[in-house]
């Protein structure tokens, strides 16, 4: 693999794997989120780079990178008087990975509220544990929002 940035052949290893699981993503477009992570200077990775280094065909690489715009890991910039388009992780992409997953645990407490309140029998057992649950879902949610309040 050329590489046009120092990459870490073993960081960038685990890198793929980490984030090809964290994000649901196929190899291909974890390996570019991951090679752009190596970009410390944000000096930005055209199309044509991705190419050469990954040996990919271009419209696996031009569907990995659109999967990863719509996805909102990474941003594509046109620098003034360049036809290229240079990439570069999104540095917002963890406060809104974090706004997501508050998301979904407000919208399962939702979801639980509604099945009790729909359930005709009463079973004890079962709403206390979906209370502590809800108590973790909830505290969880607060020490979400506080930190992403700080960034």
């Amino acid at each position: 693999m050329k590489k046009s940035l120092e990459v870490d052949e073993k960081i960038f290893q685990d890198a793929v794997k980490f984030y090809g699981t964290v994000l649901n993503v196929p190899p291909l477009a974890s390996k570019i989120y991951s090679y752009l992570i190596f970009d410390f200077d944000k000096v930005g990775i055209t199309f044509d780079e991705f190419v050469e280094v990954f040996s990919a065909s271009k419209s696996s690489v031009s569907t990995s990178l659109n999967l990863l715009i719509n996805s909102e890991l990474i941003i594509d910039v046109n620098k003034m008087d360049e036809r290229k388009r240079y990439f570069f992780a999104n540095d917002d992409y963890k406060k809104i990975r974090f706004e997501k997953i508050v998301q979904k645990m407000q919208d399962e407490l939702i979801l639980l509220d509604d099945l009790k309140n729909f359930r005709k029998t009463e079973h004890k057992e079962d709403d206390e544990r979906i209370e502590v649950y809800k108590a973790l879902l909830n505290k969880n949610i607060t020490n979400i929002q506080e930190s992403l309040n700080k960034l």
